[in-house]
């Protein structure tokens, strides 16, 4: 085997630094120094030319490793992190140095090397040196339903035609309803996988006591009501894509699982004796700030590094203006063949509208409020926009008097179950829009007199 990428360390600790030469000696890695400081490792950068350097952040003298990490960004030598700090103020200014790994002291020896080999990985598709054969067999990349012009859906579209034919795994941010499932759909009709299952689970819809018997299986009688042997969403994409919606949305303790077997590329039925190889791409995605869940305690670091290998952001509707007629006419052609309507567009102040909306529940809403523009339209075309009331941005009526909390939070659910198109639970409801679970939100809207014939 040839020796890989010559690598430095930067820790103050003696004991973990010599830890960290032997493990990677054993990868075949060239290390080729320690330091302690950071003035030390810009010397040993200077004579050494590493490519790749390990860093904790706290080291000896006045110095960070996030300090470092900076100048290792502006010169363009990539690093990992490797410490026993998760405080949410230091996680975000190591996420905004832009590592590619960062693994929470202690760690297993094969874990370290994993984190590697998909840094190295990760490195080699944002600077597209390796083009598999797979890759280059893929020919034009086709996107469905994406639609867009802009520079911002452009720039997520360019991403997923880099890493779709990879086994890279991949995490898809942003707000409910801007596309994260079309992105995952994309990502796995653009791979070498396309011909094989794509298994979808929503993370948030899992009973808290059947999560592990849905993602990994159980056998006949591993539990009451277990009357026969299941397999778990794992074994059902073997070969192909899982994509794991509203990740964080998982348990810790499986979250714990997901991990391991995210790491040892098996499973193990509930109930079961014995492990089954799975080959599954990991598609993730999330609405939640998931730093600020792992530095509150609930979403696992090393999971999240496991997952963000290759993140995709996808932008609010409200920053693709330029997308929003062209989406819209989209959804019409869309809901005209569906309901053999022949409307042909929209008059100008329904355009005008449409641009002049927030969007608060993104491609979602507008799809649904063009599904219900169409239907209700008596001509060729659509003249007037029903769109929800915004919620005002200050506390009082028109006349002056001061709104109180009931009415503020009866606007707010209204606001919301008409973004949602009236979907209370699941994906893209109310609930999930107004991050409260379902039971809560039908207890308010009880409570509150919110009847479906009000929204």
């Amino acid at each position: 085997m040839n020796t890989k990428e010559k690598i430095l360390i930067v820790e103050d600790e003696f004991i973990v630094a010599n830890d960290l030469k032997m493990i990677l000696k054993k990868g075949n890695y060239n290390v080729v120094g320690i330091a302690s400081s950071a003035a030390q490792a810009r010397t040993m950068i200077e004579a050494k030319k590493p490519d790749w350097v390990l860093l904790d952040i706290i080291l000896k003298g006045n110095e960070t490793g996030i300090d470092l990490a900076k100048e290792l960004a502006e010169v363009k030598i990539p690093f990992l992190f490797i410490s026993a700090n998760t405080n949410q103020s230091i996680l975000e200014a190591v996420k905004k140095t832009q590592p590619y790994g960062f693994m929470v002291k202690p760690f297993r020896e094969k874990d370290l090397l994993v984190m590697l080999d998909i840094a190295r990985y990760r490195y080699s598709i944002e600077n597209q040196e390796e083009l598999k054969p797979e890759q280059a067999e893929q020919g034009t990349p086709f996107f469905g339903e994406i639609v867009g012009q802009t520079p911002a859906i452009k720039e997520v579209l360019n991403k997923v035609s880099i890493v779709a034919p990879t086994d890279t795994s991949v995490l898809i941010t942003g707000e409910s309803g801007t596309g994260k499932e079309r992105i995952a759909h994309a990502l796995h009709n653009n791979s070498c996988r396309k011909n094989k299952p794509l298994v979808v689970v929503n993370c948030a819809a899992l009973p808290l006591s059947l999560v592990e018997s849905e993602l990994f299986g159980h056998e006949k009688g591993a539990f009451t009501g277990a009357n026969t042997m299941r397999t778990g969403k794992f074994e059902q994409a073997n070969g192909g894509t899982l994509f794991l919606d509203e990740i964080g949305e998982l348990p810790l303790d499986a979250q714990v699982k997901l991990l391991r077997v995210l790491q040892e590329k098996e499973i193990e039925r509930i109930g079961g004796n014995h492990t089954f190889k799975v080959d599954v791409r990991i598609i993730a995605a999330t609405n939640r700030n998931l730093e600020k869940e792992v530095a509150d305690g609930r979403f696992r670091l090393d999971l999240y590094y496991r997952l963000n290998v290759f993140p995709i952001e996808l932008p609010p509707l409200k920053n693709r203006k330029d997308d929003i007629l062209l989406l819209a006419n989209h959804f019409l052609v869309k809901f005209n063949k569906a309901n053999g309507k022949g409307i042909t567009g929209f008059s100008n102040k329904a355009q005008q509208q449409l641009l002049q909306y927030n969007w608060p529940g993104n491609i979602r809403e507008l799809e649904h409020l063009i599904e219900r523009s169409s239907l209700l339209a008596t001509t060729h075309e659509i003249d007037f926009i029903e769109l929800p009331k915004e919620t005002e941005s200050f506390t009082e009526t028109a006349s002056g008097e001061l709104q109180s909390l009931e009415d503020m939070e009866r606007k707010h659910i209204m606001q919301a179950l008409q973004a949602s198109g009236g979907k209370v639970f699941g994906p893209g409801g109310a609930a999930e829009m107004l991050k409260i679970p379902p039971t809560t939100l039908y207890s308010k809207m009880k409570k509150l007199g919110i009847q479906q014939e009000h929204y």
